[in-house]
C-alpha cells in the first residue's frame, strides 16, 4: 500500500518471513526519510571498493514502467540486493530483484498481484575498455553507473502474456456469461466436440475395444 504525503512516501509491506529484518527496517527508514533511492554510483565512489565487494540493499521506485506498459496498473517498491565487484576496467553487479506488479486478470480484469523475483548479473565496462567475452555488457559513458534503466527493462520483460486471478468469480470482475454466450477456457474448448462430428464421435466410442 502506498501513501504520498508531500515529498515522502510511506511504504507498508511484509517480508517473506513475515518479520521485518534489520535490513528491511533500514531500507524502509531510508525510503521514507529520503524518498526515492537512486540505484546509481559514481565511478569515484565505486573505486573505493577496488578488488573487493560493495554490498547492495536498496529500495527502488520503478514507477516509470507504468508509462512504458499501460497494462501494468501498479508496481511495488522494488528491493534490489546483491553485491558489486569492482575491478580496474569493469564493475560486475550480482543482483536479486524482488517486488510485485499489479496486472489485470486476462479473464475478469480484476487486479492480480504478480510476484517478481529475478536474479541477474550485469557487467559494466569502463569507457575505452575492450571486451571479447560472450556475456552482454554495458559500456559506461561518463562518470555514473545507473542500474535504474536495467531494472526497469527486466521488470517489463517479466510481464506475462496472460495472468489469471485465483478466484473464479471475483467481486467486481467482468461477467463470464450472458444471453447466448459464455467465456470458455482453452481446456474446456478442447473437450467440446463440434456438433457436426457428434455422430462420428459416438460411433468411435461404441467401437472402442473393451479393456
Amino acid at each position: 500500500m502506498f501513501r504520498t504525503c508531500g515529498n515522502c512516501i510511506l511504504i507498508i509491506f511484509y517480508c517473506k518471513e513475515k518479520i521485518l529484518t534489520n535490513n528491511c527496517r533500514k531500507a524502509i527508514i531510508q525510503f521514507v526519510a529520503f524518498g526515492v533511492i537512486k540505484v546509481k554510483w559514481t565511478l569515484s565512489q565505486l573505486r573505493k571498493y577496488r578488488d573487493k565487494s560493495l554490498a547492495i540493499d536498496e529500495i527502488y521506485d520503478a514507477g516509470e514502467i507504468l508509462k512504458a506498459d499501460k497494462t501494468i496498473r501498479d508496481v511495488s517498491p522494488i528491493r534490489v540486493t546483491g553485491r558489486a565487484e569492482v575491478a580496474a576496467r569493469r564493475v560486475t553487479f550480482h543482483l536479486r530483484i524482488e517486488g510485485y506488479l499489479i496486472l489485470p486478470c486476462s479473464r475478469t480484469l480484476v487486479d492480480v498481484k504478480y510476484p517478481i523475483d529475478v536474479e541477474t548479473t550485469e557487467i559494466f565496462l569502463i569507457e575505452g575498455t575492450e571486451y571479447d567475452g560472450e556475456e552482454e555488457v554495458h559500456p559506461v559513458h561518463g562518470e555514473v553507473i545507473d542500474l535504474g534503466p536495467i531494472i526497469r527493462e527486466i521488470l517489463l520483460l517479466e510481464v506475462p502474456m496472460q495472468v489469471f486471478s485465483d478466484e473464479a468469480n471475483p467481486q467486481g470482475g467482468a461477467p463470464q456469461s450472458g444471453t447466448g454466450w459464455a467465456v470458455i477456457s482453452e481446456e474446456n474448448q478442447e473437450k467440446k466436440i463440434d456438433p457436426r462430428l457428434a455422430p462420428l464421435a459416438k460411433l468411435l466410442e461404441e467401437n472402442k475395444p473393451q479393456e
